[in-house]
């Protein structure tokens, strides 16, 4: 590992380390991806040698654990997620890395509290998406999230979960198996090192991530405040398409859903709805 992606790496294990600190950082030593100084540090949070060692040899772990770590000046880096706001500056990753690469790419998000008719939609419209190659890129949340992953692989296909918190604390537990799976099989993407636990705020923003490496968004069943909408409104300034799945007036969790349609996402009542969109 060169001497500026270790550095670079490092500083996104410091605990409670921003994306604006990370910066701060590099703009204080001009030099910072070929320099040979030690980075200044009045901008860090202190931590002792004891720690910062230990640091050193988890990073030096990771490649023997299959985690890779791909920051933003790679050239693998994904090129749609170097569009939106504050990409994160280095993504762990553990899996197929190829499915990076392949596309398109087509985020499948909704309800925690997925209904049959949230189910039944999967089931009739991802057979065809998945033959077209569309891979599918979710949350790894319960509900929606869960039901895309699994419908995914259960039909031949490949699907990238984006987790808030690192790979050693999957959220929610009992998806524990499955992202183990999808670590061997598919694809599991964070923007935090393994140990990290998952925070609350992590959750919406690792939405910017799931629409941010997909060409567009499919939302499938979500209430007015859910935070499925977070991740349409990440699309939206992000120049993606979304889709929206139509539902009853009387079921809370078509409410949002049906907002999206006026506020003019594209109505989808058949994966060739989403797949003319996509071009394929």
């Amino acid at each position: 590992m060169d001497e500026f992606r270790e550095k670079l790496i490092g500083l996104l294990h410091y605990p409670g380390i921003s994306w604006k600190t990370v910066l701060r950082c590099m703009k204080m030593d001009s030099n910072f991806p070929s320099s040979t100084n030690t980075l200044k540090t009045s901008v860090l949070p202190s931590l002792t040698a004891v720690q910062t060692e230990i640091i050193t040899k988890q990073i030096h772990q990771y490649e023997k654990k299959d985690i890779h770590v791909i920051t933003i000046f790679d050239e693998n880096y994904p090129s749609l997620l170097k569009e939106i706001y504050q990409p994160p500056w280095a993504i762990f990753v553990k899996g197929n890395r190829t499915l990076l690469e392949k596309q398109p790419k087509l985020a499948v998000v909704g309800s925690r509290q997925a209904t049959q008719y949230g189910k039944n939609a999967i089931c009739l419209m991802f057979p065809q998406l998945v033959e077209k190659g569309v891979v599918i890129v979710s949350g790894l949340a319960t509900g929606i999230d869960t039901l895309a992953h699994v419908h995914a692989i259960k039909n031949g296909g490949n699907t990238i979960a984006v987790i808030a918190g690192g790979f050693n604390h999957i959220y929610p537990k009992e998806n524990t198996e499955l992202a183990g799976e999808m670590m061997k099989t598919q694809l599991v993407i964070s923007e935090y090192p393994p140990d990290t636990k998952p925070l609350r705020w992590h959750f919406p923003a690792r939405n910017r991530i799931i629409s941010g490496i997909s060409n567009g968004i499919f939302i499938i069943e979500a209430k007015r405040k859910s935070g499925s909408l977070i991740t349409a409104n990440y699309a939206v300034h992000e120049g993606r398409e979304v889709f929206s799945l139509p539902g009853s007036i009387f079921n809370p969790n078509s409410l949002g859903t049906n907002d999206l349609i006026q506020q003019g996402a594209k109505l989808v009542m058949r994966s060739e709805d989403i797949l003319e969109e996509l071009h394929l």
